[in-house]
């Protein structure tokens, strides 16, 4: 009787875990990380009598986890993906939505900015029409400002973001290793009785560890886990953690990168952070933002340099060369604003570089590194390939130069040390550094500062000609090239500042006399400059050079003559005094707006600008694609899990039904056995 009440006691005990068990299992049903547990029961070691071996009664072996590794591990992964196509998807949709907007982009403002250059072709003299140019300009100016304003607000968002990712995965790995000790600390660890609720915490924080940046795991002795990143850089082993750090990056103090520090070192891993939020961010800092910030600064200096050099070269209201319109693109503050010497520099550091856009309709868009050698040697290295642009030997002379298309880097002074590098970036501030110089509406130079006229100057006053020419030549109204010599940059002899050709009037005069007809130009004191050249007819004859070497024949300007002329015959090129309603800068500026001055002439501003919005706008819809396919990863790997290891309500009520009625029979053994005690009992009295 007594190993009867023994029996039911041991149902009692093991069923009433087995509750427990099950108790705990609803309770926890909606807990993160939590894995379902089971009651394994054995049987107890059987009496053996003469009748053979009775039962015992029931032991419980132990109380099981349901968890799978593979599984977790599996979510790890997919919690990793999907961490970083979140966040990258959430910063590349601020920033399409920003470049494409209507109120936020640049597109209404160019539009609107080239709308008004035409209206003021149609009527240059009007005062209103010519303050709506400015009005219009200044609009330009302040939308690339604003643009660059948000691009900068946003990089600091990221970074904000990327400072609170590193002290959530600090406070994750700290966790780790607190848990790693705790488990390996467990009683009854070494007979297989594992901590249940501590596993799951652990692998609840390693999880939450994916969703900040890939990680591998790796199990050890005394049920622990070593964590390291993907390049096997440990993070957590045994109990101790490294910490993870951010700091000013050596290169472009405008980025942040990574540190980890671990024990007395401190490494930069920023190459190593992968996945996850984390990575998530770098991908966006390196793919989305860095090329917005270079494209939208290309756009500003196409726009900027071509607008300009088209104004310089007209003629305002009241008679004098037009100057900038915007900002000049190169002076020596922004180019020197285009290098950035690495904080990792050999001292003095006094090294002076400067970057000078040569031809910004060639540019192209990126960051470059130079990297100097021994003796002045150099490497330029393309910031997104990694491969080697341009090499050679820059002497340490002031004005060297190392040429690439679209800019030249200039060699100032300084020591030049081997190991020193630079990074290069010909647009990345050329958006925040444009501005408005035109600011009087008799300032634009909407005129042309050339005409022709056909016949020859017969008083001091060269709107006085005689039209004694014969022939059928006729002279184009001229095309003007540039006021200043490329080469030298200094004002063109045949040019002065204020209403006047230097040298004017020319004259054309044709001849014959050598049995072809040839022509020659004379400035205003009888002196041959150009000429004689042959004249082929049935075609357009070039009269001046269009090479800014060629000396005196390289006026700045250019004419053409058609027909055919006779021998005798003359035109004349003077200044366009008095011109005011002259509209034909006017129609020169206002074509930009579609002309190709960009990529290699291949594309206009508003074309530019719209490729710009163009690859943000595929990124973003890559990245929601890959958003919504890691997603599904995700949910599918944490349905397997759920599987196995969540909670199933109806399952374990049923459980708590198939327990309880173990636990009543149980006892119901205990009474049956009460019950022949005592009657046994009563049979002696």
């Amino acid at each position: 009787m007594a190993g009867l009440i023994n029996i039911g006691l041991t149902g009692i005990l093991g069923h009433q875990t087995a509750l427990n068990t099950t108790g705990n299992n609803i309770t926890n049903a909606n807990t993160p990380g939590y894995s379902r547990q089971e009651v394994l029961f054995e049987t107890q070691p059987a009496q053996r009598t003469g009748a053979g071996s009775i039962g015992s009664g029931v032991n419980v072996a132990d109380v099981r986890r349901l968890a799978d590794e593979y599984l977790t591990q599996q979510i790890r992964e997919d919690s990793s993906l999907s961490g970083e196509q979140e966040a990258l998807n959430s910063e590349l949709t601020r920033l399409d939505n920003l470049l494409g907007g209507d109120s936020t982009g640049l597109s209404n403002a160019l539009n609107n900015f080239f709308a008004a250059l035409q209206n003021a072709a149609e009527d240059p003299t009007s005062l209103p029409q010519r303050h709506m140019v400015i009005s219009e300009g200044q609009q330009v100016v302040n939308r690339f400002q604003g643009l660059n304003e948000e691009l900068i607000q946003q990089r600091e968002s990221v970074k904000t973001q990327m400072q609170q990712g590193a002290k959530d995965a600090n406070s994750l790995l700290k966790s780790i290793a607190d848990l790693n000790l705790a488990i390996s600390e467990s009683p009854g660890l070494a007979q297989g009785k594992m901590p249940n609720d501590l596993l799951d915490q652990r692998d609840e924080k390693l999880r939450q560890l994916s969703e900040l940046v890939s990680v591998k795991v790796t199990e050890t002795e005394g049920s622990q886990v070593n964590v390291s990143l993907s390049n096997g850089l440990a993070l957590v082993v045994g109990s101790n953690a490294a910490t993870f750090g951010t700091r000013e990056n050596a290169e472009d103090p405008t980025r942040l990168e990574f540190t980890l520090r671990a024990g007395d070192r401190t490494l930069v891993v920023d190459d190593q952070i992968t996945g996850g939020k984390l990575g998530g961010l770098r991908r966006f800092e390196k793919e989305g933002l860095q090329s917005a910030f270079e494209d939208l600064g290309r756009v500003a200096l196409a726009l900027s340099s071509a607008i300009n050099h088209q104004h310089e070269i007209g003629m305002d209201l009241e008679g004098d060369l037009g100057g900038l319109f915007f900002k000049d693109i190169n002076t020596m503050a922004a180019q020197t604003s285009r290098v950035v010497a690495n904080a990792n520099n050999q001292s003095p550091q006094n090294t002076q570089l400067a970057v000078e856009i040569t031809d910004a309709g060639a540019l192209e868009g990126g960051t470059w590194t130079l990297q100097f050698g021994t003796n002045g040697s150099y490497e330029l290295i393309d910031d997104e390939t990694g491969e080697i642009v341009n090499q050679g030997r820059l002497p340490a002379t002031p004005l060297a130069e190392i040429n690439m298309p679209g800019f030249n880097i200039r060699y100032e002074g300084g020591d030049i040390n081997a190991g020193d590098k630079f990074l290069i970036q010909p647009s990345r501030n050329a958006a925040a550094n444009m501005g408005l110089e035109i600011r009087r509406e008799e300032d634009l130079a909407l005129a042309s500062p050339i005409k022709a006229l056909t016949g020859q100057v017969v008083t001091a006053n060269p709107l006085e000609v005689a039209d004694n020419n014969k022939g059928t030549g006729i002279i184009s109204q001229g095309t003007m090239l540039n006021v200043r010599n490329p080469l030298t940059n200094s004002l063109l002899p045949g040019f002065t500042q204020q209403q006047d050709l230097a040298n004017g009037p020319l004259e054309v005069r044709f001849d014959n006399s050598s049995g072809s007809m040839t022509f020659s130009v004379y400035d205003n004191s009888g002196t041959q400059i150009v000429g004689p050249t042959n004249y082929v007819a049935g075609q357009s004859n070039k009269i001046f050079s269009e090479n800014p070497g060629a000396g005196d024949a390289y006026q700045g300007y250019q004419f053409e003559i058609s027909g055919q002329p006779e021998s005798g015959d003359t035109f004349t090129i003077d200044f366009n005094a008095g011109g005011v309603s002259d509209n034909r800068n006017a129609q020169f500026l206002a074509a930009l707006g579609t002309a190709n001055t960009m990529n290699g002439a291949s594309q206009s501003f508003a074309e530019g600008y719209a490729g710009l919005v163009e690859d943000v706008g595929v990124k973003t819809r890559q990245s929601q694609l890959d958003l919504e396919a890691g997603k599904t990863l995700l949910e599918q790997s944490t349905n397997q899990r759920e599987s196995m290891s969540g909670v199933n309500l109806d399952e374990e009520a049923g459980k708590l039904i198939q327990y309880q009625a173990a636990y009543n029979a149980s006892a119901k053994v205990i009474s049956v056995g009460q019950d022949l005690f005592n009657t046994l009992l009563q049979s002696f009295r």
